[in-house]
């Protein structure tokens, strides 16, 4: 009796999951819709709408308008949201804003919360998510602050800040998705090829953000001790540190 239970309750949370990203993909697709979320003022059809939510949510990369030169300021700012939502995971947002209002947190929303972060147990949880949150907004505001002087050199003071916030956040989120387009349509950081610190801090936002949430648990807790990490960890750090240095090596040679 307790097996079946456990098998109803481990479903509910995939359901959960699964519906709350589909409402943030059609709930964006929506709003991407509306005549002020592009430049031209016009209704983008529904299908490219959805294509651009969905890419945004599931931080694909993939676009079918110029982010930068078709959608309005609004409408990037709706597919910013969508990029940091989907980077999180709707669960993770959900559950910080329930943690915002005080509300206690039930013991089905911890399995949920654990399911959508692939926890290896459910104590913890709570601060774990709290954690990922705090982690997150200081790293894609240290990505910004990095980034802003170029960009604002570039673009002036307002929208060399906007480029900055969201060329942290999309980064950090692996989402690929770019403004540069204002500038040559779809021509993404090519641009910025021969700028070193440009380089430099996507490259580093993309790879903390890369490596997940437990695996920066680890390192918080444990700092250099390599030996103390979970096998996880291990695995994911000498992975990415090995794609990343070989094929370097070999397009340097």
């Amino acid at each position: 009796m307790s097996e079946i239970t456990h098998r109803k309750k481990r479903l509910s949370s995939f359901k959960l999951i699964v519906l709350g990203f589909a409402s943030v993909i059609v709930l964006g697709a929506l709003i991407l819709m509306l005549p002020f979320s592009s430049t031209a003022g016009v209704v983008t059809p529904f299908h490219e709408a959805l294509f651009t939510s969905t890419s945004a949510v599931c931080v694909t990369g993939l676009v079918v308008q110029d982010t930068g030169s078709y959608w309005s300021a609004f409408g990037q700012t709706v597919i910013l949201l969508m990029i940091q939502i989907g980077g999180l995971g709707v669960v993770t947002v959900a559950a910080f804003f329930a943690m915002l209002s005080g509300r206690k947190i039930s013991l089905m929303q911890r399995s949920t919360m654990q399911e959508a972060v692939a926890a290896p147990k459910m104590s913890g949880i709570v601060r774990l998510t709290g954690f990922i949150i705090r982690a997150t907004l200081l790293i894609e505001l240290s990505g910004a602050a990095l980034l802003a002087p170029v960009f604002c050199r570039d673009f002036g003071p307002i929208r060399g800040l906007w480029m900055a916030v969201f060329h942290s956040i999309s980064a950090f989120c692996n989402a690929g998705i770019d403004l540069m387009g204002i500038r040559i349509p779809f021509s993404s950081l090519t641009l910025y090829a021969a700028n070193p610190l440009v380089n430099l801090v996507i490259m580093a936002l993309i790879i903390i953000g890369g490596i997940g949430f437990l695996t920066w648990e680890d390192i918080r807790s444990n700092h250099l001790h390599f030996s103390r990490y979970r096998m996880q960890s291990k695995v994911i750090l000498t992975t990415t540190a090995i794609l990343i240095l070989l094929p370097a090596l070999y397009f340097y040679f």
